[in-house]
């Protein structure tokens, strides 16, 4: 499922950590090599880019260094030490100012480390500075922001898809080989496909969001995104501090494929082309999952209620002090958000116990779920519309249409490169059972 490097390509491009890492143990490479490869590709590509919004420089080569002096004393902390990493910009980092994409934070400089990146830190990688994201993480595009806009790097006059979209499009376009992304309906998962990255959002709760900015506290995750699904799993297990259960022994897979409309409108090319590789992938284990069109509908609705009203509770005070301070776009979110009722969201609550037992049950017959990740192709920076077959429809519901329902639950859900269409990546979702993060990514892995 490799793809051809998009057209802004840096030095990681394509790039495997786990080769990086072998190379910089047989003494071939040093970190201070790697931390100013991903320098000077940052220099070259984000001007047009926009991924990272601060990059320091001296900070990334003092930790370089002290990763290479640690190698030459014989420590070594595992292997991730010395590569490079980017954090999104809505995850703590003492050492770089964190903006949350807003200007309410403009020049904010955290006390502390968010618990993902000092664990990252623990294990010796390289922070090299802070990517876009969508403003307070609130938003599928990633074209708003303080900051501005991301751009993808396969065409840079389209979005890369939000919120983490700095972080897909500094891993899809080679500035670096990891970063760290955050999912509240798909924020790791839709630019990872649209930029043609993996993107891996792990079970709700596996990984520690201290430290990280709320958008919504049962909805949130961090996660991984990768050039591949091996990466993933290394960024993966420092961050959730755990190592990942070697996979059991090779059974046949029950796998379930979501048929087009069960979560909206999917353009036919994009349905095809992922179809074409889930059946490449699992070839006879691949079978229909039936009707989901209801239940779809219902989960949107209850997502949607729990989201806004979390979301204005983190927001309240700004809204009411200083609303002139946010994007529009977000302000306009913001306000249909407080008028959420609070027995509406009670019984959101509720409801979506409910849907996570309706999910148990019919992971009870399938091992995976297969979709596009997102039914369209990415479109131009700031478009709001756009047709699929013969209807014309709003861009942030379908980029969200067939990934949030996977935050609602709190299933484990991945977004691997699908090829392309139209010469833009599409990519592959495949959503695990509750608590089958480790599964998911050896099953991935070895495929």
């Amino acid at each position: 499922m490799s793809l051809v490097k998009p057209s802004h390509a840096g030095y990681f491009c394509g790039q495997s950590v786990v080769e990086l890492a072998e190379r910089l143990r047989a003494g071939s490479l040093t970190s201070i090599e790697l931390t100013r490869a991903a320098l000077d590709s940052i220099e070259r590509l984000n001007p047009t880019l926009n991924a990272f919004v601060q990059v320091d420089a001296p900070v990334a080569l003092a930790q370089a260094r002290k990763a290479d002096q640690l190698f030459a004393q014989g420590v070594d902390l595992g292997p991730l030490q010395g590569i490079p990493v980017a954090v999104k910009d809505n995850i703590d980092t003492f050492d770089y100012v964190t903006t949350y994409g807003s200007a309410h934070f403009e020049g904010h400089r955290p006390s502390c480390d968010a618990l993902c990146v000092q664990r990252l830190r623990e294990a010796g990688a390289v922070i090299v500075g802070k990517t876009l994201t969508h403003e307070f993480a609130y938003g599928p595009t990633g074209d708003r922001s303080l900051q501005g806009a991301a751009r993808n790097p396969w065409d840079s006059r389209c979005m890369t898809g939000g919120s983490s979209a700095g972080s897909a499009a500094a891993v899809a376009s080679g500035m670096v080989p990891l970063a760290l992304g955050t999912d509240t309906g798909g924020s790791i998962r839709i630019p990872a496909a649209l930029c043609g990255v993996v993107g891996f959002k792990p079970s709700f709760a596996s990984v520690s969001l201290e430290g990280v900015f709320p958008l919504s506290s049962s909805l949130d995750h961090v996660g991984p995104i990768a050039n591949n699904v091996e990466d993933a799993r290394l960024l993966f297990e420092v961050i959730a501090a755990r190592k990942v259960a070697p996979a059991p022994e090779a059974r046949p897979l029950r796998v379930g494929w979501i048929s087009a409309g069960s979560f909206g409108p999917v353009d036919a090319e994009v349905d095809r082309q992922v179809y074409y590789v889930a059946l490449q992938m699992f070839g006879d284990a691949l079978q229909p999952v039936g009707d989901l069109a209801p239940l779809a509908a219902a989960m949107k609705d209850t997502l949607l209620t729990l989201q806004r009203a979390e979301a204005y509770d983190v927001h309240a005070e700004r809204m009411l002090e200083a609303p002139q301070l946010f994007d529009q776009e977000v302000r306009e979110r913001l306000e249909l958000s407080q008028e959420v009722r609070g027995w509406q969201y009670i019984r959101a609550q509720a409801a979506q116990a409910q849907f996570k037992a309706v999910m148990a049950q019919i992971f009870e017959h399938f091992d995976f779920l297969l979709s596009p990740s997102v039914p369209i192709t990415a479109t131009a920076v700031d478009a709001r519309e756009v047709r699929v077959g013969a209807q014309s429809i709003d861009v942030r519901a379908a980029v969200l249409s067939h990934t949030s329902a996977w935050n609602l639950t709190g299933l484990p859900a991945i977004s691997l490169p699908a090829g392309q269409v139209r010469g833009m990546p599409v990519g592959l979702q495949v959503i695990g059972a509750i608590g089958g993060d480790d599964r998911l990514l050896q099953e991935m892995a070895r495929l």
